[in-house]
């Protein structure tokens, strides 16, 4: 069973909706205007463009995709040589290496997860109980946030991402919750180190190659990056595998193809549909439009994945040899998602302990087994109840 494009993207605002046109000028959530570029050779040009700026992006009268942005002093906020040298601080924690001495950790914890799908039988919802824990155990084992205290950070992340169902007073409120967390823990590991992130970079503070701000966000920007984008690319990939049967039995025949899968089912459906926005320090011609000083511009890695032009059979997933591009659901140039190893590591593992332990999986019967987030910056399913 072939799906068709609205099938697998689930549902996406009008501005979102695929069309001919490169470039368009679109009306973001916030009522500002901005270009919305939907074509991957361009969509990569302005992502490692200098004249698109992320710090311009954040200026007080800048046009706004949503209120759900990363801080001023984020990392993913900056421009140039402060960009770069926070990048390097944390760039070794998702080294290859670090990320295959992980390998079995995020088994045993996937396994540990899916007992518990076990023990719940037919009709466990994936979501709840694999794709929302996993990664946010994953990253406070990483960070050294203790496990007692993820219910609470995982109440703090899920306001900042909403999109429609805080207003922006609560975010500040929940961001100053999270900023005093980070900081009586950060005290705590000052007086006990660990072998954690967190403990090496309070390091890299008392050398002073750090500011404690600096150090702040950095903590509150690692706990925050990988948790709803993860968990959402979980069930998404998972969903596109069990409303296409043919794939799945595909691959418990061919366990040696999960890799190309990952790749395929991210890039078809990846969680993250729009690059972060820039605004333009200069005009800038993208394609057949002329970006003035001071707009600003998107990418749509959704469709830039899907460029018929760069992918052959761009709507259908190739699981025995792959695409020769890559796609663009990470990112591109010097803002290229740091912990793209770590997701497609626990990406990869789910779907080898799901196609090892239940090689019959299917959706769930019943009226909606799957249903899609609401309301969020990422894309993602708030249910997904299978049946074995």
């Amino acid at each position: 069973m072939r799906q068709s494009t609205a099938d697998q993207l689930g549902p996406l605002p009008d501005f979102m909706q695929p069309g001919a046109e490169d470039v368009v000028r679109i009306v973001t959530p916030t009522g500002d205007d901005m270009w919305l570029v939907r074509n991957y050779a361009l969509g990569r040009s302005v992502l490692t463009d200098k004249r698109f700026s992320r710090v311009a992006a954040l200026a007080p009268k800048a046009p706004r995709f949503n209120d759900a942005q990363p801080a001023a002093d984020s990392m993913m906020s900056m421009d140039g040589n402060p960009h770069a040298r926070l990048r390097r601080l944390v760039s070794g924690a998702f080294s290859t290496g670090r990320m295959a001495r992980m390998s079995t950790f995020v088994e045993e914890l996937t396994d540990r997860h899916l007992d518990t799908v076990v023990e719940l039988g037919h009709g466990a919802d994936l979501i709840e109980n694999l794709a929302r824990p996993l990664p946010l155990s994953v990253l406070c084992s990483m960070l050294g946030v203790p496990e007692e205290d993820s219910p609470r950070f995982r109440g703090w992340v899920e306001v900042l991402f909403d999109i429609n169902a805080s207003s922006p007073r609560e975010k500040a409120r929940y961001r100053i919750e999270l900023i005093e967390y980070i900081s009586e823990l950060l005290d705590h590991k000052r007086r006990d180190p660990q072998e954690d992130m967190l403990s090496d970079l309070i390091a890299v503070h008392d050398r002073g190659d750090l500011s404690m701000n600096e150090l702040l966000t950095l903590g509150l920007t690692l706990l925050m990056a990988g948790y709803e984008t993860t968990g959402g690319q979980i069930g998404l990939a998972t969903l596109s595998l069990l409303t296409d049967r043919k794939v799945y039995e595909e691959l418990t025949e061919h366990p040696d193809r999960v890799g190309n899968a990952v790749e395929e089912l991210i890039r078809l459906s990846p969680a993250t549909p729009l690059a972060f926005p820039r605004v333009a320090t200069e005009p800038v011609q993208v394609g057949d439009v002329l970006v003035q000083t001071g707009e600003g511009i998107m990418v749509a890695l959704v469709h830039g994945n899907r460029d018929a032009a760069v992918f052959a059979d761009a709507e259908s997933m190739n699981i025995v040899t792959g695409h020769d591009a890559s796609h663009l659901t990470f990112g591109h140039g010097v803002h290229r998602c740091l912990g793209a190893p770590l997701a497609r590591l626990q990406v990869r593992i789910v779907l080898e302990r799901l196609l090892h332990r239940f090689p019959t999986l299917r959706l769930a019967d019943g009226d909606s087994p799957f249903v899609w987030k609401d309301g969020l910056a990422t894309r993602g399913l708030a249910r997904l109840r299978v049946a074995w």
